[in-house]
């Protein structure tokens, strides 16, 4: 199948999430990411009160969206879309003006405070080019994350979005988001305080519902 055919997504079923924080450390071990940041993420929500207290988790990544208000609002064109779908950024171009982050409604791109330039994930677009997986992928122990091309309708992902509900984040936004969620907690999916502590606890956070 052409290049230029292919569609990227992801799938992650919080049924099998384990919060176990893996695809973080192998994101960061993948992409190399200074300590105070990350590409991708572990929202964590408490809800209830003593005795009766759940946690639900999400993982979060960039969704690169279909319709990427970043890659529109970027000045110097550093933010750009591959055929594939996925959305990359070119480091010799950005300038680190930071219109994309405020951009962003989704809260997914950073400022490498050793680069000063913006960079976020792309689903490890060097290792699909390899006809590898991306590394949070590949690194799941319960198989919760699923990536692959949506246009082959024999593809995994495509089985998985044929048979079972799904939701993405900030539906109205309209931004057409590529990663998909299986039964994600409302509360989990909602934007408030997207980032508690983002510079003491930069893994995770932690909201009190």
């Amino acid at each position: 199948m052409a290049e230029e055919n292919k569609r990227y997504a992801m799938v992650i079923d919080i049924r099998r999430c384990i919060a176990c924080h893996a695809c973080t450390v192998a994101c960061k071990a993948e992409m190399a990411t200074p300590l105070e940041v990350n590409a991708t993420w572990m929202k964590i929500v408490e809800k209830g009160a003593f005795p009766d207290v759940r946690r639900f988790w999400l993982p979060r990544l960039c969704n690169n969206c279909t319709d990427a208000i970043c890659a529109r609002n970027c000045p110097t064109k550093a933010t750009y879309k591959r055929d594939d779908g996925i959305v990359m950024v070119d480091q010799h171009r950005c300038i680190g003006c930071k219109y994309c982050i405020a951009s962003c409604p989704y809260d997914v791109r950073y400022i490498n405070p050793l680069k000063n330039i913006v960079q976020k994930c792309y689903f490890c677009s060097h290792r699909v080019d390899a006809g590898l997986l991306p590394a949070c992928v590949e690194t799941c122990p319960t198989r919760a994350m699923v990536f692959g091309d949506t246009n082959d309708s024999k593809s995994e992902i495509s089985q998985i979005l044929a048979s079972n509900a799904t939701v993405v984040l900030k539906k109205e936004m309209q931004t057409d988001p590529q990663v998909f969620y299986i039964s994600a907690d409302e509360a989990a999916m909602s934007s408030i305080e997207e980032r508690i502590n983002y510079y003491t606890e930069p893994a995770f956070i932690k909201l009190r519902i």
